[in-house]
This record gives C-alpha cells, sequence and structure tokens, in this order.
C-alpha cells in the first residue's frame, strides 16, 4: 500500500492534540500528531505497542517510571500496557507507529 501526502487536516483527539492516519497494513497504523505547545496527553495505556519519532519540536514523555525531553531527531518505543503520559513543551509535529493497529485512529 502507498499513500500520498495530501491535505487531510489533523482530528482533535484531545485539546491541542491533533492527529492523522497516514498509512496502514494489517498489523501497524502509522500516524501524524500535531502537539500544541503547552497541551497535555494524560496518563493512559492501552494494549498497543507505540514506537515513535519527533519530527519538530519539544516534549516532555514519560513512559512507566521514566521521563525524557524529547527534541527533534529522538525516538522512542512504548510497550503494550505500560503507562505513558507526555507534556508539549513546544508546537511540535511526531510520527508514531502502533501495533496492532489502532482501529478507532483510521478513518472510515
Amino acid at each position: 500500500m502507498f499513500c500520498k501526502n495530501d491535505s487531510k487536516s489533523y482530528r482533535e483527539i484531545l485539546p491541542g492534540i491533533g492527529m492523522k492516519a497516514v498509512v496502514y497494513g494489517e498489523n501497524t497504523l502509522m500516524t501524524e500528531f500535531s502537539l500544541k505547545g503547552g497541551s497535555v496527553l494524560p496518563a493512559h495505556n492501552h494494549i498497543h505497542e507505540q514506537t515513535g519519532y519527533l519530527i519538530s519540536g519539544k516534549i516532555l514523555l514519560t513512559i512507566g517510571e521514566e521521563t525524557f525531553e524529547v527534541e527533534p531527531g529522538d525516538s522512542w518505543s512504548v510497550p503494550g500496557s505500560v503507562t505513558h503520559s507526555a507534556e508539549i513543551l513546544e508546537n511540535s509535529i511526531a510520527v508514531e507507529v502502533f501495533s496492532p493497529r489502532r482501529e478507532e485512529y483510521m478513518e472510515q
């Protein structure tokens, strides 16, 4: 499957946090997140393994008991069912892959 970049807008999933599904396969889903400085992703967990890469901006990411200041070019992996949260320090763009794919994030 190939997916050309288009002008799809982000869908706001939390205040200041927008996402769009970029491409998916049978077992994975790639998403792009637009994160507004000052917004917060509250602590949560899910069954999905989540691997990410920060394209721009700066975030404070907590995975389990560890907290990291993430800058452009940094990456992370959150095992399934591990609690994680983020404080968005600057306007940011991140790409994340979920496995298994998150059906609720896929555009219908």
